[in-house]
């Protein structure tokens, strides 16, 4: 039972996406959607198959060298291995630069065979006759070393192989028998660039590679063709590889001083000469100027084979994932919501994984050639800006719409605060201080029974848009409409310095706006009554409010009850706008005079009120004040001040009836309203 009410939940949120789906999509619209599904298309294709597009690859295997050279160890000369060359110096003792001097060549394979290597490999192409042929056939016919010749096909090579010269080959190694002697594919392949990355493919018409020729093992190698590990030298004076000079190896009376340097190691002979079989390597390439000799890639093969290192590539699956992975990451970051630094902190992050991960799995032996490192950059940014400018189209819409909405009950700078930073409107209630204010519009209901319902509607939304306008003014969040009633407070979402001093101004404003009001009412409508507004400082629980799928932004609490029994009691105290103690107290503004305590209902106590009189000098609300307090502490004689300013002022309503209650409660008293 429990697991199937389990899967009636998930079936119910499935469907309950399916809306939410089609929502998205009619607001992103067909066009959008279109454009932004192209460019995720290519954004993944690109981050699949950058080494495949022009530039792109030059730029992947710019990146491939570095982690190959950074990634490269560090090694002593390796005992295993000795290189035998020809070079300058062969050339101009010999007078011979093309084809190089076989006589040399044989004295050199006779004089190593005396020192007992474990295998000689030859790195030369005899494709040519020349005099001192048999000389070298002679002494291949003598050795006791298996010696491995270099080999090439006309088939294979057709750009430096010709079929006469394989033919002269072939024909070369059968005079030869029955000697120790056995062909060899010297076959190396750059890339397009002309750089050696990679180990190369060997025909099945070929032999060997001279690396399997020599090891005369290591099958796994013979179809091996991922990336070539190139060693670099621990210390400058100390090369990975020895080198010697073919004319010093095969002079006779040095034979047992080099003993040491040949025996047991695998040698290799070729061309150590400018310009002739020089090849470009990730290193090099990177240390502009520098070149490496055919002669020392085979030697490189050869320590990588005895080592058995043969890095894993990354299957064509896993790129995929990798790819797919990119595309959704820069996606889901383009629709993240954050704040800008939180956002940039999370690229550099985003970034730094997709530059750092390569070299890590270099350096574990993982093998990031064919890796498309720039293409994962190039498909990151097609994903987000593709999905970030849908989204920016859909955000625009719905926060032009959203800030509409809110500045229907905010003022524009808090709406477009809210905009930006919407974790400072809780979702759910906080206690917060606030500033409440209540308005009414005096005998409007009797009004509305006077007068055409349509006429009812038009007075109503005038009014109600004339004052809800001057609380955006003030800077207050409009809560509701009750009637003809607004309740607005200031404090939250977002309070100010001055809240205070807005929430009065705003209720003084109000008042006026609702006198203009009456004076512009259209001819025929009965008299409207005087709008009267109250102001209270207190705490409230502040937020959204409501059901699931219909919530409001109030306040709830005494201060909102209080400052509705403030507004009722303007029509018992004759004043139009009356303030709590609460809000003098904290106000800088000078224009509050008293007019006594009252007891209102829900409140336990008595409070001082008073009313905003900006149109009264300080000096004159200081006097005021001044009979007042003395008045209050029992000095009686204080109401005849107020009755002499009150036969001044004869159209001062509130004044009059302020001496009239004072004479009712007396010094320290108050007024019980029954409001």
């Amino acid at each position: 039972m429990a697991g199937s009410g389990e899967g009636a939940s998930l079936a119910a949120r499935i469907l309950a996406f399916g809306p939410v789906f089609r929502k998205t999509l009619k607001q992103i619209g067909a066009t959008r959607l279109v454009v932004t599904a192209i460019f995720l298309i290519l954004g993944l294709a690109f981050a699949r198959y950058s080494w495949n597009v022009i530039l792109a690859k030059d730029a992947e295997r710019a990146l491939f060298d570095v982690r190959l050279l950074l990634a490269s160890p560090h090694v002593e000369t390796d005992p295993r291995i000795a290189m035998v060359t020809f070079t300058e110096d062969t050339l101009r003792l010999t007078g011979r630069r093309s084809p190089l001097d076989r006589s040399m060549l044989a004295k050199g394979l006779l004089a190593l065979d005396r020192m007992k290597p474990k295998a000689i490999g030859i790195d030369i192409l005899i494709d040519q006759p020349t005099p001192e042929d048999q000389i070298l056939i002679d002494a291949f016919r003598t050795m006791k070393t298996p010696t491995y010749l270099g080999f090439a096909s006309h088939a294979t090579n057709t750009t430096f192989m010709t079929l006469d010269q394989e033919n002269f080959l072939r024909d070369f190694l059968r005079q030869t028998k029955p000697g120790n002697v056995h062909p060899t594919s010297i076959r190396l392949l750059a890339d397009e660039d002309g750089v050696m990355r990679s180990w190369p493919n060997q025909p099945p018409e070929l032999p060997p590679l001279m690396a399997n020729s020599l090891t005369g093992g290591y099958h796994q190698f013979r179809s091996y063709q991922g990336s070539i590990r190139y060693r670099l030298p621990k210390f400058e004076d100390r090369p990975v590889f020895d080198k010697f000079p073919i004319e010093i190896i095969a002079n006779p009376d040095l034979i047992e001083a080099f003993r040491p340097q040949i025996e047991g190691r695998y040698i290799m002979i070729g061309g150590d000469i400018p310009d002739v079989d020089q090849f470009i390597t990730p290193a090099s390439r990177i240390r502009k100027g520098e070149t490496t000799i055919g002669l020392e890639i085979h030697a490189t093969l050869l320590a990588q084979m005895l080592d058995q290192v043969m890095p894993r590539k990354i299957p064509g699956w896993g790129l995929w994932l990798i790819a797919l992975s990119v595309i959704t990451l820069g996606a889901l970051t383009a629709v993240s919501n954050m704040k800008i630094w939180k956002l940039g902190l999370l690229l550099l992050v985003q970034a730094g994984a997709i530059a750092a991960v390569p070299f890590i799995w270099q350096f574990h032996g993982i093998d990031t050639q064919g890796l498309p490192v720039f293409g994962w950059l190039i498909g990151w940014v097609f994903a987000y800006s593709a999905v970030g400018t849908a989204a920016r189209g859909i955000g625009s819409e719905q926060r032009n719409f959203a800030q509409s909405a809110l500045g229907k009950y905010l003022p524009g700078d808090i709406a477009k605060d809210i905009m930006k930073n919407p974790e400072r409107l809780q979702l759910h209630g906080e206690k917060r201080e606030i500033y409440a204010l209540f308005s009414d519009l005096e005998g409007f209901t009797k009004l509305s029974h006077q007068i055409e319902p349509e006429m009812v509607a038009f007075l109503l939304n005038k009014y109600l848009d004339v004052l809800s306008e001057t609380v955006l003014e003030h800077g207050g969040t409009i809560d509701k409409f009750v009637g003809d009633a607004i309740v607005a407070f200031w404090g939250a979402p977002i309070s100010r310095p001055d809240d205070c001093e807005r929430a009065v101004r705003c209720a003084v404003a109000m008042y006026e706006a609702g006198e203009q009001f009456r004076r512009e009412a259209p001819e025929g409508v009965p008299p409207i009554g005087v709008t009267r507004v109250g102001v209270h400082f207190g705490e409230a629980i502040v937020g959204n409010f409501g059901g699931e799928g219909r919530i409001q932004y109030t306040a709830l609490g005494d201060s909102m009850n209080t400052a509705s029994r403030l507004e009722g009691a303007n029509k018992y105290l004759k004043t139009k706008t009356l303030v709590s103690d609460t809000v003098v107290e904290r106000s800088t503004l000078s224009c509050f005079r008293p007019v006594g305590r009252i007891a209102v209902s829900g409140r336990s106590t008595p409070m001082e009120v008073f009313e905003p009189v900006f149109d009264f000098s300080e000096a004159r609300v200081q006097q005021f004040t001044d009979i007042f307090r003395r008045y209050d502490a029992g000095d009686e004689g204080a109401l005849a001040e107020f009755e002499k300013m009150a036969a001044e002022n004869p159209d001062d309503k509130a004044l009059a009836n302020l001496i009239e209650r004072l004479r009712e409660v007396g010094p320290g008293g108050y007024s019980a309203l029954d409001k």
